[in-house]
């Protein structure tokens, strides 16, 4: 059951207090969703009354719910270092020369030190698994690697530059999901869309390619 107090705008929706934040715009509808700190964002018409809100947060109290508990587990997540699908806890010490892995524990210098480390990684990983890649195509055009961080895609190929752009949040994945990333890309190369014959190249290289598509969107 949800319990609004509309004085500091808070709400209790099962045993959860939820911070919430309306912003009014010139929208037809009214938008949910949770930003990085766990505080709902709701984006309403400018003519909706407090009330109507308040409402509309009562109807929508399951699916608020679920929105909430995803976006607690992903601020969960973001406390961690994410490295090949294996997340760790960071200790900075100016002492040590180099990074080391200990259980789900990693022990650098300092922040700079570890940013470093992890633009590195990118450019290695990244480019050996290309050429693991490689070996499941034949006459693949040559093609260099970009690496950016992209909000919206794990890779982009640009078939007239011949370049392969992958996004470097893409390091904080399991291989197997990389390798994925990498031949949706190559397949590019032979078919621009994404229909049949596109799909048929990926599964010919990645038979499993749709379950490791379903976790790459789930996490």
């Amino acid at each position: 059951m949800v319990k609004l107090r509309s004085d500091n705008m808070k709400f209790k929706l099962n045993d959860y207090i939820i911070n919430y934040e309306v912003i009014r715009k010139d929208n037809k509808n009214l938008y949910f969703r949770f930003d990085e700190n766990c505080t709902l964002i709701i984006t309403a018409p400018q003519f909706i009354s407090d009330v109507e809100i308040r409402n509309l947060i009562t109807k929508n109290s399951s699916a608020i719910l679920k929105m909430y508990e995803d976006a607690l587990q992903k601020s969960e997540r973001d406390k961690l270092f994410w490295y090949l699908g294996i997340g760790y806890e960071v200790t900075f010490d100016n002492r040590v020369k180099d990074i080391t892995f200990e259980d789900n524990r990693i022990t650098c210098q300092d922040e700079e030190y570890l940013d470093n480390f992890y633009k590195n990684e990118c450019e290695r990983v990244f480019q050996e698994e290309i050429e693991m890649c490689k070996k499941c195509f034949s006459n693949l055009p040559e093609f260099s690697l970009k690496i950016r961080k992209m909000r919206t895609r794990w890779g982009v190929c640009n078939t007239k530059a011949k370049t392969i752009t992958l996004n470097s949040e893409l390091l904080k994945k399991d291989v197997s999901l990389i390798d994925y990333v990498i031949i949706h890309e190559m397949a590019h190369f032979y078919e621009g869309n994404h229909g049949k014959k596109f799909w048929a190249i990926v599964a010919e290289a990645l038979p499993d390619y749709k379950e490791r598509r379903k976790k790459l969107k789930l996490w």
